[in-house]
């Protein structure tokens, strides 16, 4: 694709910036299958970004967006065209906003909720300083499901600044969107579209009438934050969209403004308007994943058990869980974006003396901090962590890499920590859990191998799992499949040299198994763990030896965000290293 400069998009007639959004649609298609990334939600916002940047003078003006799965275009038309294809690839573009990456991103993003607030501070910064441009929070349906856009949007009068509200709604987050808030955007939709149709083709409806059309109750929800309300705006028709944007734009000078835009995830690509949940991200591999089992096991475990629940923040075909949703929907609950909400669900839930499984990636839980410490593990109720993307996830970078999970819930009192090293450990740990009296975390990354069937009988807990026995005085301790993956590797190149080490499972970091490291005569012990080292594995076993005099060696990842790149590149390069720990392992033997 070429570079498309700002001058041009503002000189461009109606049909150059048809033709400019579908040069712009065939990149992201182009670089999309090569590179992965989120898909269907960059080409549903293809002709918004463009009017967006056709109407303001971005990087004067500031634009926000809430997450970032539809930034694509705005990357193409902020002077990144030529990188455009190192997207998500280690030491190229980000998938997501990057402040560091262009002048254009002022501000960076990656979880949603978080616009509206920032949009407020840069206005309020601008006011402040006497400055004089537009500040825009693009903000999906799906992020008005998150509590963080309710209390940014309650402050909007504290704060007496203008910003506008770019309302990005297409029905969906990952899947279609839920709850409350759903349902009057849903019919907003649906008075708004007047004679333009679910089909999103055309409109012959002036911006005034279909607000007029619009319940005025709806209306007021939006004007009580003090807001004037504007839509619904076709978003896939540019003569709408700049009419409706310039309208928007002059009506900043008096305060600030929600502009409601309706677009279609997917658009202009038949086959992901088709499948917009399967196409919102695309991988560039394959493999099994720990989900499907997760969805298998907690179906089997609900049909014997009426307790068991399924909970999860608006992820439910990327945690495995559409199965049960389907077979048992009176105990399968999908709140939306709301995190904190669902760890309080869970909690209260089994209070009540239900057995909830709440489903979340690593990176999403960090959100719901608070209500696991004080709602969950302060009342020692039987709420079951399940922790997917646990460890670095890689193409999606910093703001996705789950890295300090182990971190973060090990200083947690009544917390137990597991880390299966493969799908049949994993489905051991869960049949389980349906005995525990407190809460449990169970940490895992995306792909697996399935391991050979275990009994739950095999499991004790807080015990850890002998591998591979030896005389000899080094002792590695892998926690994780990853991990043990390694760990297997350096003991196989290890003895190919005449040297050797015992392998140790440690499959729970909380609680630590002090019996077997009490036993351990070994001189050094070797901590492997797919986690920051600050917190993680290393330190409780250090902590654990520290008056002991053995030698400590632990490879985990540095304090530091790890940014986009391949899995197991990063492994390597931040921490997790199978010639460094070899290597750890000839010096031992060198100094006998």
């Amino acid at each position: 694709m070429r570079e498309i400069v700002s001058g041009e998009l503002k000189r461009a007639s109606p049909s150059q910036l048809k033709d400019i959004c579908g040069e712009i649609r065939e990149e992201i298609l182009s670089a999309v299958s090569v590179c992965g990334g989120h898909l269907s939600s960059n080409l549903g916002a293809v002709e918004l970004t463009v009017a967006l940047h056709r109407v303001f003078d971005f990087p004067r003006d500031k634009i926000v967006f809430d997450v970032g799965h539809q930034c694509y275009a705005h990357k193409l038309l902020s002077g990144r065209v030529g990188a455009f294809r190192t997207l998500r690839q280690e030491g190229g573009l980000s998938g997501f906003p990057k402040r560091g990456e262009s002048e254009y991103d002022c501000y960076g993003t990656g979880h949603a909720g978080t616009a509206i607030s920032a949009a407020l501070g840069f206005a309020k910064a601008r006011d402040l300083k006497g400055e004089d441009h537009a500040v825009i929070a693009l903000v999906g349906d799906g992020s008005f499901n998150n509590g963080l856009i309710y209390e940014a949007l309650n402050s909007l009068k504290i704060l007496k600044t203008n910003v506008l509200i770019v309302l990005n709604d297409n029905g969906m987050s990952i899947s279609e969107t839920v709850g409350s808030m759903a349902a009057v955007l849903k019919e907003m939709r649906s008075a708004g579209e007047g004679c333009g149709g679910e089909e999103l083709r055309g409109s012959c409806c002036e911006l005034s009438g279909r607000a007029d059309a619009i319940p005025a109750e709806d209306v007021r929800l939006f004007e009580h934050f003090g807001l004037r309300y504007m839509g619904v705006v076709n978003g896939h028709d540019m003569g709408e969209l700049l009419a409706s944007l310039e309208q928007a734009k002059a009506a900043l000078k008096e305060g600030s403004v929600l502009l409601h835009v309706h677009t279609r995830k997917g658009f202009g690509h038949a086959f992901c308007e088709n499948a917009p949940t399967e196409t919102h991200g695309v991988g560039s591999g394959g493999g099994t994943e720990y989900s499907a089992a997760l969805g298998e096991e907690l179906a089997r475990l609900a049909e014997k058990d009426k307790r068991v629940i399924a909970v999860t923040a608006a992820m439910t075909d990327s945690l495995g869980l559409r199965g049960f949703f389907e077979k048992f929907p009176g105990r399968a609950f999908d709140v939306g974006i709301c995190e904190e909400h669902a760890s309080i669900l869970c909690a209260s839930l089994a209070a009540a003396g239900m057995r909830p499984y709440y489903a979340i990636y690593s990176t999403f839980l960090q959100r719901a901090y608070d209500e696991i410490i004080h709602d969950v593990c302060a009342q020692a109720l039987p709420v079951v962590f399940c922790i997917d993307r646990a460890g670095i996830t890689g193409r999606d970078g910093e703001t996705h890499q789950g890295v300090f999970d182990l971190s973060y819930l090990s200083l947690i009192p009544n917390l137990t920590i597991a880390i299966p090293k493969d799908i049949a450990e994993f489905r051991a740990m869960l049949r389980m859990s349906i005995h525990m009296d407190g809460p449990l975390a169970i940490r895992y990354p995306r792909e697996s191998t399935e391991g050979a069937e275990q009994p739950e009988s095999s499991l004790e807990m807080g015990k850890f799992e002998v591998l591979h026995s030896t005389m000899s005085d080094i002792v590695l301790l892998a926690a994780g499949e990853r991990c043990l993956h390694i760990a297997r590797r350096v003991l196989w190149r290890a003895r190919r040299e005449g040297l050797d080490a015992t392998l140790i499972n440690a499959r729970f970091l909380k609680p630590l198994d002090e019996g077997l490291l009490s036993a351990i005569g070994a001189h050094t012990v070797i901590t492997l763990e797919d986690n920051v080292l600050i917190g993680g594995l290393g330190d409780a076993v250090s902590r654990f030896y520290r008056s002991s005099g053995k030698k400590i060696f632990s490879f985990g990842y540095p304090d530091a965000f790890i940014p986009h790149g391949a899995v197991g590149d990063l492994m390597r390069e931040y921490g997790l290293d199978e010639d460094a720990v070899l290597a750890c392992i000839r010096e031992h033997y060198a100094r006998r």
